[in-house]
């Protein structure tokens, strides 16, 4: 079995494996550049699994950083019945690819 790696960024948990392309909330790293997460909630290297409380410690993940793209579009829409009050908001979140190139 391979190793893997469960790490929280942007609020949101994400299964990693050595050599996936990830998208995640935008870090402050531009692209070209390598980024460490420290923030690893459970790594496995195959055959033992470590979980932390809330982190593992000495563990660590390693990005490639590939660049920043934007979401999908996410629809805002608000109306008030009988008023012809209507308010419509769109957002796309920024987004950073990255490529996984060490698990430790």
């Amino acid at each position: 079995m391979e190793a893997y790696a469960v790490l929280e960024t942007g609020g949101k948990q994400v299964l990693v494996k050595v050599g996936d392309k990830v998208e995640i909330e935008k870090l402050s790293v531009e692209a070209g550049q390598d980024a460490v997460l420290e923030t690893v909630c459970a790594v496995s290297d195959g055959t033992t699994l470590k979980v932390g409380k809330p982190y593992v410690e000495g563990a660590k993940v390693t990005l490639s950083v590939a660049g920043v793209v934007k979401g999908k579009k996410v629809i805002n829409f608000k109306a008030k019945r009988r008023k012809g009050e209507r308010r419509k908001v769109g957002h796309r979140q920024q987004l950073t690819v990255a490529t996984v190139t060490a698990i430790a």
